[in-house]
């Protein structure tokens, strides 16, 4: 499986996809913030369903850097 994680500022964007039983594939994003206990992993779920992984995974990455741009 190849890593897809990304460093932006003081967050690790991890964008990730799941195939759906209709063939489709769901995209998310998990970013996390900070070390060890004081770590924070939010993690969000996107609606839309994509005809590919590489579509899905291309949404929750751009989903994934704006979010931690803006923050």
């Amino acid at each position: 499986m190849k890593n897809n994680n990304i460093e932006v500022g003081r967050y690790l964007v991890s964008p990730m996809t799941k195939s759906q039983d209709d063939g489709s594939f769901s995209a998310s994003v998990s970013i996390r913030s900070g070390r060890g206990m004081a770590s924070v992993d939010r993690v969000m779920r996107f609606a839309p369903q994509f005809a590919s992984r590489r579509a899905a995974l291309r949404y929750a990455t751009a989903e994934g850097l704006a979010w931690a741009r803006a923050h």
